[in-house]
């Protein structure tokens, strides 16, 4: 399905790999927070290839260079508490970047998201906002997140996140059409809810990798 310009499904080797691990049951806390955190890297490094550069010479032990250095400021923005498990990665890739948390859960009832916690500061201090969540499912907390930074005044954002579904990726795409989308992958449908004693609860991916969040802290 194509999902439009805006949408990037993963395709890199080392990305399917590790998400594979990631799927599966066996993975156990320590090795999911590595693989999260690998994975993380992986996509943030194609989240950024549009990053401005400005021009910079600097002196070689041969000579001078011409170089460059970013010419905008980053901003990561994880959705407490899944979102945490991307943050470390990502910051060894850009160690410049500032975070920014964002508190928000998902009402199992009406699967809505509630604010719970928020310290952005008055005015915006970046220019490019990458929103970090392993899991786009339902896509209430990531539009959300969207909305608050938006009313901050963030110029640009990015979603970045391992897995989605196609539910989230269209309330997405629907709520914010300028937001650019990194993902892992793009699986099959969320569960519905459910009808009987033992069904597995509304409005999680499927395959997916289970709660994210629950995983990577040993809590599920």
């Amino acid at each position: 399905m194509d999902y439009g310009p805006r949408v990037h499904p993963c395709s890199h080797p080392l990305v399917l790999h590790k998400l594979t691990l990631l799927r599966d049951v066996q993975t156990e806390p320590k090795k999911f927070r590595e693989l999260v955190r690998e994975v993380a890297i992986l996509l943030a490094y194609e989240a950024t290839s549009d990053l401005r550069l400005e021009a910079r010479a600097v002196r070689t032990p041969l000579g001078d260079a011409d170089g460059h250095e970013l010419g905008e400021k980053i901003g990561l923005v994880p959705i407490l508490r899944a979102g945490l498990g991307m943050v470390e990665g990502i910051w060894e890739l850009m160690p410049t970047a500032e975070v920014w948390h964002i508190g928000l859960y998902r009402d199992h009832r009406t699967l809505q998201p509630v604010e719970y916690y928020n310290k952005l500061p008055v005015n915006p201090t970046v220019q490019v906002c990458l929103v970090l969540d392993p899991m786009l499912a339902t896509g209430g907390s990531a539009v959300a997140t969207v909305d608050i930074l938006k009313r901050w005044g963030a110029d640009r954002i990015k979603f970045v996140g391992v897995i989605a579904a196609p539910e989230g990726i269209k309330a997405l795409t629907e709520a914010h059409p300028d937001v650019d989308i990194y993902v892992g992958a793009i699986d099959d449908h969320l569960t519905p809810a459910p009808v009987s004693q033992g069904d597995p609860p509304e409005g999680y991916i499927v395959p997916g990798l289970g709660d994210a969040g629950d995983r990577q802290f040993g809590t599920g």
